[in-house]
């Protein structure tokens, strides 16, 4: 027993490191792209004066449009006040978008955390790669991601909502199964630990045409850092 414990118990953390290095690999994806639009920001600007000078409206209405669509590949949706859930939620949000899903977000973090944010990142991760997983199996029109986030007293609620092939997920052990099975199994005993750990209360609840799955994490009142 105490064998296939350790066994499980390194496949969790290779399942935490491999999660935690994809989200860096998004992260640094899309700060890279937001660099990249930064850096040829005075080109952009010395173009427009050029059109300008030769009174080329139609030209720099063109410019503006192309210079729009390029920086709404790149623009922050979400600005919780934590900069680390921000790249998450925010990669996680393209990456959702870019499967056809919708997402609605509501998230605030209106102080310093008082836990790791390694740990936070493999909740939401695993949150978000969950609910994406189940959207993707219904019609384009039907996917719907919510997420809402934000302190109740003394703890920050974490709360996503997915709709589902209309059918009650079934239970096992205590945890709503997955048809993916595998390291997305891991992936749901890792944040029932992190919870666990910090002292958290976790929900799952799957009702006709929605599962949502709530998180309370005690944090101490501190004021944010300037």
């Amino acid at each position: 027993m105490g064998f296939f414990s350790k066994k499980i118990d390194k496949k969790i953390a290779a399942y935490q490191r491999e999660l935690i290095e994809t989200h860096y690999a998004e992260v640094d994806n899309m700060y890279r792209q937001i660099r990249g639009w930064r850096h040829d920001y005075r080109n952009h600007i010395q173009t427009m004066k050029a059109y300008a000078c030769n009174g080329d409206l139609e030209a720099i209405k063109r410019y503006l449009e192309e210079l729009d669509t390029d920086l709404s590949t790149v623009d922050t949706v979400i600005k919780t006040g934590n900069p680390m859930t921000d790249a998450i939620l925010n990669s996680k949000i393209s990456l959702a978008k870019s499967k056809g899903i919708n997402v609605v977000a509501d998230a605030h973090i209106p102080v310093k955390l008082s836990f790791s944010e390694i740990d936070l990142c493999c909740i939401i991760g695993n949150l978000f790669d969950n609910a994406i997983e189940a959207s993707i199996k219904l019609p384009e029109e039907e996917r719907l991601i919510r997420v809402y986030m934000d302190m109740k007293n003394t703890q920050l609620y974490i709360s996503f909502t997915n709709f589902t092939a209309g059918k009650k997920l079934s239970k096992l052990s205590g945890r709503f199964t997955s048809s993916k099975g595998g390291d997305h199994g891991y992936g749901l005993v890792r944040m029932d630990a992190i919870v666990e750990r910090l002292g958290g209360y976790l929900s799952r609840n799957s009702e006709d045409g929605a599962f949502t799955t709530e998180i309370l994490l005690p944090q101490e009142l501190r004021e944010k850092e300037q």
